[in-house]
């Protein structure tokens, strides 16, 4: 992952001290102020992380040939979790890089030495002198945010977590970055993390399609929470076709499994069989369904299709 967050060129005075550890109380210190002297790199390790012990010595060896033109700073994240929540650390080791005060790169992993060597080498480079002027701090959060959606849309929870949350780093209150790390944790499975972080969108932004449509997954997926397995429903389903309440639960179930057509076709197949009943709640739920999923979204193109087919019919 390369994302660049307004790093302005650093100073190149080594510093007093290469490798040292910190706390979530003094990362400021540690982190964003020194790295306006040099870049920094924030090695984020546990005691019980065996890669983790793999790395860390390779990174303390790289800092200390690279005689001060880089630091070296490792946290417990065991012991500091703040950090690490907001900058989305999600699995570790994990490495970000610090220049100018910001966040400017990372990468999860073991990554061997000749790895290790290439990214501090690119972090010193693009902190040093004679380097193209960083873009404005808007255009680089842009350029993150896209390159964050790209990355969820993939299924790279990994990198999409670390660039939202060097947004947030940058900008706690950022709507869309704070909208984007509740999806990573819906996709993820972690529900209540998601409305942890849903509830910390700031009151003005919450309006617009996305926030809707994170709101609306986030009360679907509650909903679902308490039902039974959908092979359980399904064969209730099968043993009764006409027991409406477990076709709506089992449409429920399904959604909350990510199989989205299959829970529009069970509404839609209810609506068939008794489009009055629970006041015509089907296909009310079928409409908090595709807002939930997005008008873009293919099972709600499939569902709106099914839908306008039994209306119109």
């Amino acid at each position: 992952m390369n994302v660049n967050i307004s790093a302005q060129p650093a100073a190149k005075a080594p510093p007093a001290v290469l490798v040292k550890d910190s706390t979530d109380r003094t990362f400021k210190a540690d982190v964003i102020d020194a790295s306006k002297e040099a870049p920094v790199l924030v090695d984020f390790w546990a005691p019980w992380c065996g890669p983790c012990r793999t790395l860390s010595p390779t990174i303390e060896k790289v800092v200390n040939e690279k005689a001060g033109k880089i630091r070296l700073v490792k946290i417990n994240i065991d012991e500091n979790p703040s950090i690490a929540g907001q900058l989305g650390v999600q699995s570790i080791p994990a490495v970000f890089a610090f220049a100018g005060g910001r966040p400017v790169d990372a990468f999860i992993g073991a990554y061997p030495e000749s790895e290790v060597r290439k990214f501090a080498d690119k972090v010193i480079a693009a902190a040093g002198p004679g380097q193209p002027a960083a873009g404005s701090i808007e255009e680089e959060i842009k350029a993150a945010m896209t390159a964050a959606t790209e990355a969820l849309g993939a299924g790279d929870l990994n990198t999409a977590a670390q660039i939202f949350g060097m947004v947030l780093q940058h900008q706690p209150d950022n709507a869309d970055a704070l909208i984007g790390m509740a999806r990573v944790y819906l996709k993820a499975g972690e529900g209540q993390q998601a409305q942890a972080v849903a509830d910390t969108i700031p009151e003005p932004a919450r309006k617009g399609a996305d926030y809707t449509s994170l709101i609306a997954e986030l009360k679907l997926l509650t909903e679902a929470a308490s039902l039974s397995e959908t092979e359980e429903l399904e064969a209730a389903i099968e043993a009764n076709p006409d027991d409406h309440q477990v076709r709506f639960d089992l449409a429920l179930a399904l959604n909350a499994e990510g199989k989205r057509v299959e829970a529009a076709e069970q509404l839609v197949t209810l609506m068939k069989r008794d489009r009055t009943w629970n006041d015509d709640g089907a296909r009310k739920k079928l409409l908090e369904f595709f807002e939930a999923w997005g008008a873009k979204d293919p099972a709600t193109l499939k569902g709106r299709r099914l839908l306008s087919s039994l209306l119109f019919s």
